[in-house]
């Protein structure tokens, strides 16, 4: 049997395009994720900049305006620093619970996004109890608040750790008991 080049070159192009495809597939699984957390991102990089540009207004100063055109890569610029500063451990403290606190809180918020739905296929974590299972996983960041100001050994730190929980659990209980009434007014 004799493959003519015509025949080649047709089978080549048909395996680019099912490999196109795949890549298109992917592509599309991805862009419900992306659209909100690139429009969440960007809203918050416009209050920012904002509440900065209002603050200067109303305290008669210039504001931001180094950081890119008008100020508008300010926050950009303060997360930046906010990374590359220098990590102060306490002296007299206990260095693993100062350490572990602000991982336990920010391991929490990010697995609480595992119940919410991106797409109509796309969920990570398919749960009949999902509402639930993010107020219980939200609900553990103010042991991390405590954790890390207990940690530090200073009871300065130790109120301010303090004064946060009870801060973030003050949002919580009435957060839950408007959505236990939702939930219960759709279970009925």
């Amino acid at each position: 049997m004799i493959i003519d080049t015509t025949e080649v070159q047709a089978i080549n192009s048909f395996s680019r395009l099912e490999s196109l495809k795949e890549v298109y597939g992917i592509i599309w699984v991805f862009i419900p994720i992306f659209t909100p957390v690139l429009g969440i991102t960007i809203g918050v990089l416009v209050i920012v900049w904002l509440e900065r540009e209002i603050s200067a207004g109303i305290q008669q100063r210039i504001g931001p305006e180094y950081a890119g055109p008008l100020g508008i890569l300010q926050a950009l610029a303060d997360g930046t620093k906010l990374l590359f500063k220098e990590n102060l451990l306490p002296s007299r403290g206990d260095t693993r619970l100062f350490s572990i606190g602000p991982s336990i809180a920010v391991i929490s918020i990010l697995l609480s996004y595992l119940v919410i739905p991106f797409g109509y296929h796309l969920v990570l974590a398919d749960l009949s109890i999902g509402v639930f299972l993010w107020i219980a996983i939200s609900s553990i960041a103010p042991v991390g608040l405590l954790m890390s100001g207990y940690g530090s050994n200073n009871k300065y730190s130790f109120l301010g750790g303090l004064r946060a929980a009870a801060q973030s659990i003050s949002y919580e209980i009435p957060l839950t008991l408007c959505v236990l009434s939702i939930s219960l007014r759709v279970i009925r």
